[in-house]
């Protein structure tokens, strides 16, 4: 292959003869799109998480794989999305963004962009998610700091099942400035 296109957060990617060894995660460090963290190099960790989407069958399906185990000879005709694809606090955040903040589900942040990209990716995909499925989909991400509860609370409360009035989670105060846009 000569030519390899595809969307890097809505904007198009054109590689003339890609080095066929060239991991998404080092092409995403060297241009600059930091947020996607490399921790264990080997798919173990989930902190390298991004949404990956294609056409299947004339529909457009998504799914988050680790960035570091994905060539980038692989992703012709894709669409790649990253943390900084999904929103900030400039331009407001991502429903899974906000959720993760608000729910004091980051302590040191390193695990929090492949967490959010997980859970991004899950309700692209299947937007009436149900708090189970969102705990099932964590098992490909790793966090040495918070203990998992705060992640999957924050997680759940995107659920289509979610019950507030069962929830006896104590809130966190979310900063107003910075609002949840999608």
């Amino acid at each position: 292959m000569r030519e390899l296109t595809f969307l890097l957060n809505g904007e198009r990617v054109t590689l003339n003869n890609p080095d066929p060894a060239l991991l998404l995660s080092d092409f995403l460090q060297q241009r600059g799109v930091t947020g996607t963290k490399v921790a264990c190099g080997q798919g173990g960790c989930g902190a390298c998480t991004v949404m990956i989407s294609r056409r299947v069958d004339g529909r457009v399906v998504h799914h988050g794989v680790n960035a570091c185990l994905k060539a980038v000879c692989s992703l012709d005709g894709m669409s790649v999305t990253t943390t900084e694809g999904i929103g900030d606090v400039h331009h407001g955040l991502d429903q899974a963004q906000h959720c993760i903040a608000a729910h004091n589900g980051t302590q040191c942040g390193f695990c929090t962009p492949g967490f959010v990209m997980n859970a991004h990716a899950l309700l692209r995909a299947r937007p009436q998610a149900r708090e189970q499925d969102f705990e099932d989909s964590f098992g490909g991400n790793l966090c040495r700091c918070t203990g998992y509860r705060p992640i999957l609370h924050g997680m759940r409360t995107l659920a289509s099942d979610y019950d507030a009035s069962r929830d006896q989670t104590p809130p966190c105060v979310v900063d107003p400035t910075f609002p949840k846009s999608r």
